[in-house]
């Protein structure tokens, strides 16, 4: 049997873990490792709670030092490729991402793809609970990423991904500077460029259910910004 670890970085998410690593646990193979930024919330004593329900398969890594998204996955992406794991996951917290479609994105995986990408617009759009304007500001800021960067994805900005190992542990991961939504961009970039198969499995995303978006106006000019840094960088991804 294939293992697989998923990543999950949580700030103030004490509510929705365990929902999420229930559902997980039914998967073979998969485990988990809980990423908390020092949660006020308790997050961290929960994750702390499921390693012992769930023993050698749920992991709380309990980060110190800066806070972020980028720099919450570097850190386990490092203790992830040091590791016997097969692929390696990226999950959010909150809910949005069911599991059900893990399973379909680790075959793929296993077929070949270096990286595979959860996409809520291989088939048409595929998200339940957004408003009319979060469609159309995520659809043209996927519009926007391609064009600028030549990479031909429909969904560049999902958080949603399982990697092979040993494809992730190719990529010079100490060169990302980005942080926050704009280090999902920067990796897959990176991937990219370093000429790794990236393939499309297709998801139904649902709005958290619980808590708050941590998306913010800096979040979004990071990523307006982020694409023509990767080129300035690398230049554009050629067509493959």
């Amino acid at each position: 049997m294939t293992k697989t670890l998923v990543l999950i970085p949580t700030y103030n998410e004490k509510d929705n873990i365990p929902i999420l690593v229930a559902d997980l646990m039914t998967i073979p193979g998969v485990s988990v490792m809980v990423l908390d930024d020092q949660s006020p919330d308790g997050t961290g004593k929960v994750a702390d709670e499921l390693g012992v329900k769930y023993p050698g398969r749920v992991f709380a890594l309990h980060r110190t030092g800066q806070r972020g998204l980028g720099v919450s996955y570097l850190e386990g992406f490092h203790r992830a490729i040091d590791s016997d794991y097969d692929f390696v996951g990226q999950m959010d917290a909150d809910l949005s991402h069911d599991p059900k479609y893990l399973p379909a994105m680790i075959e793929a995986a296993g077929k070949g793809a270096d990286l595979v990408i959860g996409s809520r617009y291989l088939n048409g759009i595929s998200v339940v609970n957004w408003p009319l304007r979060r469609i159309i500001l995520s659809q043209f800021a996927n519009f926007y990423i391609r064009t600028v960067t030549g990479l031909h994805l429909r969904d560049i900005t999902t958080g949603y991904r399982c990697w092979r190992r040993e494809s992730l542990a190719k990529l010079p991961l100490d060169r990302i500077v980005s942080d926050g939504y704009a280090f999902l961009l920067d990796v897959t970039f990176m991937a990219a460029d370093a000429g790794l198969e990236i393939v499309e499995s297709p998801i139904i995303f649902i709005e958290r259910r619980i808590g708050a978006s941590k998306l913010s106006s800096g979040v979004l000019l990071e990523s307006l910004l982020t694409p023509w840094k990767l080129i300035m960088r690398h230049g554009r991804i050629k067509s493959r």
